[in-house]
């Protein structure tokens, strides 16, 4: 994938997530509190927002996700090997941080690389790094176009396992439960 078809890429998942989001929220149920264009009041401040949350303009809104979700934690970098995966990371770390995504890009690595015979095992960090970025190129290498796909898989299947983990530890949050699933499908 060129530059080029990247920030095409990254263009249109931040528009997609900006639909899903929506404008102003503020659930009762919601811990986030606050959000505009799903941007949290406490990410917002923590970028230097200072205005009210019902005015952060989406230029902002769209340059937190570039960074904090795209850039920042190398989901860029998994686009150029992956783009489906890529999309699938940024779209999973916006809701659950990209710690966590990329924690289960590298779990689901490393429970791929058939005992270590592929590629060695990674410390599960959450972060991309030279062992993530080779991890996943030699999986793609010994598994071809079809890899993306189950790679893919196993990371919804430990996104939607947490998504059931946390409705059931706070049932507050069964009251968001359908829709994050449901957003999986689109």
């Amino acid at each position: 994938m060129g530059q080029q078809d990247q920030v095409a890429g990254v263009e249109a998942l931040i528009a997609q997530v900006i639909a899903r989001e929506g404008d102003y929220s503020d659930h009762p149920a919601d811990r986030g509190g606050a959000t505009r264009f799903g941007i949290t009041e406490a990410v917002a401040r923590a970028d230097g927002y200072t205005g009210p949350m019902r005015r952060l303009p989406i230029e902002r809104a769209e340059a937190i996700y570039r960074r904090l979700y795209w850039s920042g934690p190398g989901f860029d970098r998994v686009a150029a090997l992956a783009p489906r995966l890529a999309a699938e990371l940024f779209d999973t770390g916006v809701n659950m941080g990209p710690d966590v995504a990329t924690g289960f890009l590298q779990r689901a690595l490393n429970a791929l690389n058939r005992g270590a015979r592929d590629y060695p095992d990674m410390k599960a960090d959450g972060r991309i790094g030279p062992s993530t970025l080779a991890a996943l190129s030699a999986f793609l290498r010994h598994r071809g176009a079809a890899g993306e796909v189950v790679l893919l898989k196993a990371v919804e299947a430990l996104q939607g396992e947490r998504y059931l983990t946390l409705a059931e530890r706070r049932p507050a949050n069964e009251a968001f439960l359908y829709g994050w699933l449901a957003d999986r499908l689109s």
